[in-house]
């Protein structure tokens, strides 16, 4: 499939030239020309690198260094004439690999389909109409229609265009929105000097406009740079901890296996068994399924949160959630109903007023930036009250900004004069308002008509309802409207809104409280309306800070005030990032709750970025997870979720490190003072990959209610003493094994193999139904498919002695006696794992 084509220089060319060449016109491509230049061009994504396919998979399962020696090894047997060893040892492999491949192409399909659920959209005019289409969909010579909140799907030029400022910082670096218009460019402009483009990735922060897409997919300046650099998200604190734990293992690894190798040489066994015997060594103290283990456990608690209404689009960030101790969030939609009403629409007396709801009601049936909850109950309001707009039209739009917080329309009126009608949040109101209309005159805003306005202001906010106020102004007819015709308006009155507090949200706050989760609300509205919604929902307030005192306190001053205060009022939207960043220093692992266009950097920033399906598409991007309810319920849920999946994943690496570590470090020490090796390559791989298949059931085993109930945080430090402490437990009856094995049966080389292979099987599989909970391991029950397999591969190896065939691994059948006795050192290491475990938390502090 060919790539998209690339347009040279399109930002100097002449529009009506770039139009031709691309064979389209201001109205947009036709739904069929848009479907075959999809076909022939490809979708409009970027490559992605990350995503690997079957093949892709199946060869990572060989990746691992010590299985590429472990097979040339095998070619070194066979070359001597060891077919039998040789071919037991590549099963083995190729076993393992297979069972590796399937759990994650598995796990990476399902995800796959999880994502694909949260898709974003671009409207476009198809056909001459606006439709939305998903962005991959996007072709050259398709119209998209921007507007604030819009994420860009693909290089373009602007058509046309109102106070249109894109935010492009993660291409050109620039801090503040830059405006963008059409026009053209000179040839040799860099990309923060093409005003007349807008690129994929940038972001439309406010204003409206129609671009002509010219380049998509790869062909894009983003494209370009994705194919020379790739650049992850940023590392979580568990891929940080996963990464020192194989540094800490290949570290014991390389002394151990070399030293054994060099030892066993100088005593003059066989080279070629001895190097196998090292190789094999080094792959059984390997936890070579931790990948994909790991990636089972996150791609199952994936669906499970799927089924909760949380979508995962970042699979490692699901520890952080379960490891998240703050959650910051807005109010709306979380503690209220999100559901907005026009409670009233009141002159300045505090009177129901025509006037004020016709306003406000033109202002926001024409506004054509963002859709939001309040512009929709206005309209809903008028509508019921019988307003339209009759022979009232629309002249131009001053478009929302989050600097001036108010929104402007000019009205034409059938007699031909013009009105500017604004809305906004009040004090942005009234610092462009000169006069009052009062009893049907106009007069000047004077100090006692603005304290009278102030003091209703501050008696329905305490009341709980969100207050905006609304202005008019005759004006002159002109060509176009901007900011700077805000001025001397006449204020006329007040809209009052209300979004009750949802019903179950006190339980919900009981919840996360019990979870450990502390919740602090941030919210641009002011302090009266904060504090009454948090009253109402039941949320003790342990401290208040506005947006101005933010801008009064020094870093270190705002990190202990930050964690104290729960209420941030009147923040504005880049205080966000810097209330997280207070809070990350002081140890938190934070979570943000978003959906508006000025939460995507917040988003980002925040350990677990959370943002909901009906969020404009940058807020969606910036997030780790998109909640399909916009509930505080669901994400408890996914809470809960996230540190089941974070204990399974330690299940697996506290079992690697119990029995399996100290049976490998036993062997190692055995073959220094053994005449023969203790085990042969093949059984020390036969006998590590029959662990894993247990070890795969780990991602669906049952969790402890006290491992959900509280945030847990991976420390190294505790696994490492896990490892020292629990390994030595399961040496000594290695030891103990051996002991018996040597004085009191004296077997022989073949006896010995075979009972350390089935006893060292045993103990690793059982151990497992121990460390798995810090419970008395009766009192914990496991997962179905955990204890299944474990009691089949159990009962597998007890009889794989008996089974023909047995002689190509070199078993021979046990005596009764001795299998017997077997049993009851593993009962015995049981017993002993139990009393070890109780005092390692107790001196650990679990």
């Amino acid at each position: 499939m060919p790539s998209p084509p690339g347009y040279p220089n399109y930002w100097a060319a002449p529009l009506d030239r770039v139009m031709a060449d691309l064979q389209t016109g201001a109205g947009g491509l036709t739904s069929v020309e848009a479907r075959q230049r999809r076909a022939r061009y490809g979708p409009n994504t970027l490559e992605q690198r990350s995503q690997a396919g079957p093949l892709r998979l199946l060869l990572a399962q060989f990746k691992n260094p010590l299985v590429l020696i472990l097979v040339f090894a095998a070619l070194i047997s066979i070359s001597v004439g060891e077919w039998i060893d040789a071919t037991v040892v590549m099963t083995v492999v190729l076993g393992s690999a297979a069972l590796g491949f399937w759990q994650e192409y598995r796990a990476t399909t399902a995800v796959a389909k999880l994502r694909a659920r949260v898709t974003l959209k671009a409207t476009v005019l198809r056909d001459g109409h606006p439709e939305p289409v998903p962005t991959e969909d996007i072709v050259p010579g398709d119209v998209v229609l921007l507007s604030a909140g819009s994420l860009i799907p693909a290089d373009g030029l602007v058509l046309t265009a109102k106070d249109f400022f894109v935010n492009q910082a993660v291409l050109t670096g620039e801090t503040f929105p830059v405006e963008k218009r059409p026009g053209l460019a000179a040839s040799t402009a860099s990309l923060a000097e093409r005003t007349n483009c807008v690129f994929m990735g940038t972001s439309v922060r406010s204003g409206t406009a129609q671009a002509l897409m010219v380049e998509t997919g790869m062909a894009t300046r983003y494209g370009e740079i994705a194919q020379h650099l790739t650049l992850g998200p940023p590392e979580t604190e568990f891929e940080r901890g996963i990464r020192h734990f194989g540094y800490l293992l290949t570290q014991v690894m390389t002394f151990l296996v070399l030293a054994v190798f060099a030892i066993n040489v100088f005593s003059q066994k066989p080279p070629i068994d001895s190097l196998l015997f090292a190789i094999a060594l080094a792959v059984g103290l390997t936890p070579e399924l931790l990948p994909a283990i790991i990636t089972v456990n996150l791609s199952q608690g994936a669906r499970d949160m799927a089924q909760h209404g949380v979508i995962v689009r970042r699979l490692s960030a699901i520890e952080n959630l379960g490891s998240m101790d703050v959650l910051c969030t807005d109010k709306t939609g979380t503690l209220t109903v999100g559901v907005v009403e026009l409670d009233g629409a009141l002159d300045v007396a505090g009177q129901p007023s025509e006037a004020v709801l016709r306003a406000a009601f033109l202002n926001a049936t024409w506004q054509t930036g963002l859709s939001n909850p309040m512009d929709e109950a206005i309209v809903a309001a008028a509508e019921q009250a019988g307003l339209t707009t009759g022979s009232d039209e629309k002249e131009d739009e001053i478009p929302y900004d989050f600097v001036r917080k108010r929104l402007s329309i000019v009205a034409r009126h059938a007699d031909g004069s013009f009105s500017l009608l604004t809305k906004g949040a009040l004090d942005n109101m009234l610092a462009v308002c000169s006069h009052v209309q009062s009893d049907g005159r106009v007069i000047p805003l004077a100090g006692s008509r603005r304290e009278q306005i102030q003091q209703h202001y501050t008696e329905w906010s305490s009341q709980g309802y969100r207050v905006l106020g609304v202005a008019v102004k005759t004006v002159a007819q002109q060509d176009t409207y901007s900011r700077d015709d805000e001025q001397d308006l006449v204020f006329i009155g007040f809209l009052l809104f209300f979004d009750p507090p949802k019903p179950d949200v006190q339980q919900t706050l009981r919840d996360l409280a019990r979870l450990g989760v502390t919740l602090k609300v941030i919210t641009g509205d002011n302090r009266l309306v904060a504090a009454h919604v948090a009253d109402m929902v039941g949320l003790k307030v342990t401290g208040v800070l506005t947006g101005a005192d933010l801008n009064n306190l020094r870093e270190e001053a705002l990190w202990r005030q930050a964690e104290a205060a729960n209420l941030f009022v009147e923040v504005d939207p880049n205080q966000k990032e810097r209330l997280i960043r207070a809070l990350q220093k002081t140890g938190h692992v934070v979570g943000f709750m978003g959906d508006g266009i000025n939460d995507a950097p917040a988003l980002q920033d925040a350990d677990v970025g959370i943002s909901v399906d009906q969020a404009v598409d940058v807020a969606k991007e910036a997030a780790d997870f998109v909640l399909l309810e916009h509930n505080l319920d669901v994400l408890r849920q996914g809470i809960e979720e996230g540190r089941r999946t974070f204990a399974n994943s330690l299940k697996y690496i506290f079992t690697t490190t119990s029995a399996n570590f100290g049976n490998m470090f036993s062997m190692a020490g055995a073959s220094l003072f053994l005449p023969f090796l203790p085990l042969l390559a093949k059984q020390i791989l036969l006998n590590n990959f029959l662990s894993d298949f247990p070890a795969v059931a780990i991602a669906q085993d049952n969790v402890d209610p006290e491992l959900v109930d509280t945030p847990h945080r991976w420390d190294m430090r505790f696994i490492r003493n896990f490892m020292v402490v629990f390994g030595l437990v399961s040496s000594v009856f290695d030891y103990l094994t051996f002991g018996v094995l040597l004085w009191v049966v004296r077997a022989t080389p073949e006896v010995f193999r075979t009972a350390w292979f089935v006893e060292s099987l045993l103990t690793e599989l059982v151990v497992a139904l121990v460390v798995r909970t810090r419970r008395t391991f009766f009192r914990s029950r496991p997962g179905r498919l955990l204890w299944v397999s474990t009691l089949v591969v159990a009962v597998l190896t007890i009889a794989l002695p008996y089974l023909p065939g047995h002689e190509w691994l070199d078993f021979v059948p046990l005596p009764l006696p001795l299998l017997g006795l077997l049993l009851l050192i593993t009962l015995l290491y049981v017993a002993a794992a139990e009393v070890t475990k109780r005092f390692f938390y107790r001196w650990m502090g679990g």
